[in-house]
């Protein structure tokens, strides 16, 4: 290395730093430390709300298939409810149209998807609600007993009214008589005729035995016959 070499150099230091050309090195390490501290705060944030919607799909997905399976049970019952009532198998199963339209409301995530779950589930409650109501009309599903008597009834009143009108119309006379004789062994025959009535007019589920209530159908269908024919016997015997 020649003279002037080594002896420009330390010359070109003591120059630059009695310039102050150093004192911006000083500067940039403190401004480079803030864009990192920036930057590494930004990114925890992105980082935090990256998990946190992770966090919240997981949730929300957990919730979508216990839904689901809730949804699934409940359409499974009314669907047999409704067969058992003669609807069609083709009218409870969707049609494509609708299964469009519930795959594009379903198209925004887990969240979508769980309230379309919600949704369904509130309309299948619903019609739960509507069955029911419609169910307690009908006379098949009240208990046993007031329901047979809607057949045990008017079978066990048919003769002894008809004896109290051919005695109105006749009086103490041999139609009454006869009509007397003839109704004693009527309550047998309308028991019997309940009996098979209920079994005919009334269903129940396969696998389930139909209750006829036999004493209470014989309790009903004698009553009458025993009262009316007591009371004709002594108005026939006062006459």
């Amino acid at each position: 290395m020649s003279p002037d070499a080594a002896v420009t150099v330390p010359g070109r230091q003591r120059t630059a730093a009695a310039s102050g050309d150093a004192a911006p090195a000083g500067v940039e390490p403190t401004t480079a430390w803030a864009e990192y501290l920036a930057a590494a705060r930004q990114l925890d944030g992105v980082r935090r709300s990256a998990a946190a919607a992770a966090g919240e799909q997981a949730r929300s997905a957990e919730a979508a298939r216990e839904e689901l399976t809730v949804v699934r049970t409940g359409l499974a019952s009314q669907q047999e409810r409704l067969r058992e009532l003669g609807v069609p198998a083709i009218s409870l199963v969707p049609s494509p149209p609708e299964l469009t339209e519930a795959a594009r409301s379903m198209g925004g995530g887990p969240a979508a998807v769980l309230a379309a779950l919600r949704a369904a589930r509130g309309r299948a409650e619903a019609a739960d609600a509507a069955l029911a109501a419609r169910r307690g009309f009908r006379p098949g599903s009240w208990p046993a007993r007031p329901r047979n008597l809607l057949v045990y009834g008017p079978l066990a009143l048919l003769v002894p009214l008809i004896q109290v009108v051919l005695y109105a119309a006749t009086g103490a006379g041999p139609a009454s008589v006869a009509a007397l004789i003839c109704g004693l062994p009527m309550p047998a025959v309308a028991f019997v005729a309940g009996w098979v009535g209920v079994g005919r007019l009334f269903r129940v589920d396969p696998g389930d035995r139909l209750d006829r209530t036999v004493r209470f159908g014989a309790l009903v269908c004698l009553v009458p016959a025993v009262l009316v024919t007591a009371g004709l016997l002594l108005a026939l015997l006062a006459g």
